[in-house]
């Protein structure tokens, strides 16, 4: 199985900053896209941003032009850096991956989500 962790969110000011990581670890024999989305209280769970076989990617227009999201294919690891942070991105940000992993008999298709990540914006 093909697990994620995520790390780095946090408390910050309007208008802050923040960076999340998200390691995949496991039998992976390939990762066709990362993403993260995020679900605030009363919400339903929205996309944020997807990078797709590491070049195209895909915002919200909420965050588009303040949020960039990234990916290093060595580490299996996806970033999310987070500029001019607003109230409204208040939410747990998780993390998604899918793609293909390794089984004792040859290879499967896996989605697997992160155990998420609270980010608050608040003065």
């Amino acid at each position: 199985q093909v697990q994620l962790v995520e790390s780095g969110g946090g408390l910050v000011q309007p208008g802050g900053s923040l960076r999340l990581s998200c390691a995949a670890s496991g039998s992976i024999y390939s990762i066709y896209t990362m993403g993260w989305y995020r679900q605030a209280p009363g919400k339903q769970r929205e996309l944020v941003a997807a990078i797709i076989s590491g070049s195209s990617t895909n915002y919200s227009d909420l965050v588009k032009g303040r949020f960039l999201i990234s990916r290093d294919n060595a580490k299996n690891t996806v970033y999310l850096q987070m500029n001019s942070l607003k109230p409204e991105d208040t939410a747990v940000y998780y993390c998604n991956a899918a793609g293909t992993e390794l089984t004792d008999t040859g290879r499967r298709t896996f989605g697997s989500w992160g155990q998420g990540t609270q980010v608050t914006i608040s003065s």
